[in-house]
């Protein structure tokens, strides 16, 4: 039996626990900087298992510390806030939980995007290498972090003294359940998850009656004309094996049919895997606003803000490797390739302040006989939620568990004598 069987061995007695804490906190959704809840919980779990706990790093953020003895430090990481999503799932533990957003507005909560299931199995990993220490040696760094959906919980932990908090870790680990067969797991070297930029556009006409549109200068109009050409940016401007994605996903202007208004505000989300890509699509947009405004007789000089942004996802090669390494020797032929994914993290802003490789991987949360009927019907998409959906909800099992071994798997690559098997 390896040192990663001895260690999971005792997840049949977690089982329960944990899966009663998964519904509680499915239960509870909390959305970005408002996880009191959901930390004073996670803090109380860690203390029980032995942790050393520091709490309110970067509002809400928790950070747990198990030293055992000389080794390399390794930092795992789960993501605690939720969505402004109202649930739509016929789960006896869904959320009908509302709260006020920053805006002041009361809005529908729900963990549609699996951070509740991140952060039970960081919980369970933790507490099953808390119980084995004499298999391992080093120290545990558990990290749980507020504030993913808005890409700035990372950054406020770091900027708030995280890393004069805790020991310096050599490797920073962290998984996300997408949609995919449970039970399996999927790694990536290099670009896995895109950079994002959201983009926020205000552009000015002169209101006036609806009648009389020859004495106005109409930003419904402008700002359709906008729209289109936004559409040859990644068409026509981005190589074509250079993988991006620009969406304009609001448009709002005037509130009555027959007056023309004033200005039309578009937002914007893009995403890319490079840099120079990123910068390039920036420009385009800036060069298009302007030229469109310009072409239409807009009074004012438009406005562009940029805001949310999510760091690029560049999964360290060395890391990569060893965790894949580790993952097929304990999984098998569940252990898979991860396809590049469109979507964001700020995870690796806490590695990138502290100098050190990381990576990031994925953890199926689809009933299996689900995944693979649609997949053979080619309705992947209309049939298999996807996250963010009201109707996301990964099967409780294997989810939990196999999120729960791939972390000890993962952070034992490091924390094992090396010459075990």
């Amino acid at each position: 039996m390896s040192i990663v069987d001895e260690v999971l061995a005792g997840y049949g007695a977690l089982q329960a626990s944990q899966e009663a804490f998964y519904k509680d906190l499915h239960q509870h959704p909390e959305l970005s900087h408002q996880e009191r809840r959901t930390a004073a919980r996670v803090a109380g779990n860690l203390q029980e298992s032995g942790f050393t706990v520091r709490s309110g790093i970067g509002g809400t953020g928790v950070v747990g510390v198990l030293s055992n003895g000389g080794g390399p430090t390794v930092l795992l990481r789960a993501d605690m806030d939720a969505l402004p999503v109202r649930e739509d799932t016929d789960a006896e533990y869904a959320s009908s939980v509302t709260a006020e957003d920053a805006d002041g507005h009361e809005v529908p909560v729900a963990h549609a995007c699996g951070h509740d299931i991140h952060v039970s199995c960081l919980l369970g990993a933790g507490k099953l290498l808390a119980d084995e220490v004499s298999r391992w040696s080093g120290t545990l760094v558990t990290l749980f972090q507020p504030a993913e959906e808005t890409g700035d919980g990372a950054r406020g932990m770091v900027d708030d003294g995280l890393l004069e908090q805790i020991p310096v870790p050599d490797v920073a680990l962290a998984q996300h359940v997408l949609p995919g067969i449970a039970g399996t797991v999927g790694t990536r070297s290099g670009p896995a998850l895109s950079a994002a930029d959201s983009v926020k556009i205000t552009v000015y006409g002169r209101g006036g009656h609806g009648s009389m549109p020859q004495n106005t200068v109409d930003p419904v109009v402008l700002a359709a004309m906008i729209i289109v050409r936004l559409q040859t940016i990644v068409s026509r401007e981005v190589a074509p094996g250079e993988t991006a994605v620009l969406t304009v996903g609001s448009c709002q202007a005037g509130s009555k049919s027959n007056v023309i208004p004033d200005h039309a505000v578009l937002q914007l989300n893009l995403r890319s895997y490079a840099q120079q890509t990123r910068q390039r699509m920036l420009t385009a947009i800036q060069r298009i606003v302007l030229a469109e405004c310009q072409a239409s007789g807009s009074p004012r000089a438009p406005g562009c803000e940029t805001f949310d942004s999510f760091p690029l996802t560049d999964n360290d090669p060395d890391v990569t490797s060893r965790v894949a390494a580790a993952f097929r020797e304990h999984f098998g032929d569940r252990a898979q390739d991860l396809g590049q994914q469109t979507a964001s993290e700020d995870f690796s802003d806490v590695p990138r302040a502290a100098g050190i490789p990381y990576t990031y991987w994925a953890i199926g949360g689809t009933d299996p006989r689900a995944y693979r009927a649609a997949a053979k019907a080619g309705r992947l998409q209309d049939d298999i939620p996807a996250n963010h959906s009201p109707k996301f909800l990964p099967v409780l099992q294997p989810t939990l568990r196999t999120g729960t071994e791939s972390l000890v798997t993962a952070a034992l690559a490091w924390l094992a004598p090396q010459s075990a098997t």
